[in-house]
């Protein structure tokens, strides 16, 4: 290939991922689908944060798994996606943004989901495969890679303060504004910004001297340590008040939560087989949804 046609096709290439960076739909499409009756029982063995909700509540976070759903592309790479999968994947979406009703996640259009962890390279053998979840840059914008093998795990294991999938949409939602810097100005009202940006320095300090229980990733940089923190927030709110009360005001602010969300326990529910099934149909579970 000469030097003026490699030109051409760079020109090209560059026209192309700028064309399908900004030129996305500006809303979401609205979902025509119903929440069936058997994924609620997936909800209610897997998502504390869903269990924790009032009936309307319910309704709501149910609404807004379809509308993410109905707009947001989930390919399995050297993996089948099933439906649990794609639920918790969605309701990993839909835990930050929850007390914002008319959020939408514009900058993503697909989830490439991969069986376990991968490189840079988004290779699942080979060196370096360490990487757990990942929002994606360049021509590559638009996408977040997500282990299902860690997916999986940040839900099953709500004592580690850990969740990969909520990390990785918490970093789509600092993105909104236009850069991954750690300060969510779509979510963090102007007269909290100078204190989060204090304390956050404040509190990665902490982690480089080991005097600190948040994940040490958090201290990689600005950007980490909100998606570090968030993960901490959502999974263990409790322990965070109590161990880091102002970073725990500062969080209630930026993802507008009541009060009384401290107060809440992480609990799941696994349903018995004799218990009456939770679709509401009368049966017993190993009759209806269990079956």
């Amino acid at each position: 290939m000469n030097f003026s046609i490699f030109i051409i096709v760079v020109v090209i290439v560059t026209g192309f991922i700028i064309y399908k960076i900004f030129n996305r739909n500006t809303a979401w499409k609205s979902h025509t689908n119903n929440f069936l009756p058997k994924w609620r029982v997936i909800l209610i063995e897997k998502v504390s944060f869903y269990n924790n909700l009032t009936e309307k509540e319910k309704e709501w976070f149910e609404y807004k798994i379809l509308e993410f759903l109905a707009n947001v592309k989930i390919t399995g790479i050297e993996t089948d996606v099933e439906i649990q999968d794609r639920l918790l994947i969605a309701s990993s979406a839909v835990i930050p943004i929850f007390e914002f009703p008319e959020w939408q996640y514009l900058n993503l259009d697909e989830v490439l989901l991969y069986p376990r962890s991968f490189n840079s390279k988004f290779e699942t053998s080979g060196e370096n495969g360490n990487i757990l979840g990942m929002v994606g840059e360049g021509y590559m914008s638009g996408k977040m890679i997500l282990s299902k093998q860690s997916l999986h795990k940040g839900f099953r294991n709500e004592r580690d303060k850990k969740n990969t999938a909520i990390h990785e949409f918490v970093h789509l939602i600092d993105k909104a504004d236009g850069q991954v810097d750690g300060i969510p100005e779509l979510l963090l009202q102007k007269q909290y910004t100078l204190p989060w940006f204090n304390l956050m320095y404040q509190k990665i300090h902490e982690i480089l001297s080991n005097e600190s229980d948040i994940n040490p990733y958090g201290a990689t940089n600005e950007a980490e340590f909100f998606a570090v923190i968030s993960e901490y927030f959502f999974e263990r709110p409790a322990l965070l008040q109590k161990k880091h009360p102002r970073l725990y005001e500062l969080l209630e602010e930026i993802f507008n939560k009541k009060k009384d969300f401290v107060q809440k326990k992480n609990v799941t529910q696994k349903i018995r087989r004799n218990a009456p099934c939770p679709c509401g149909s009368g049966k017993k579970f190993k009759s209806c949804c269990g079956f």
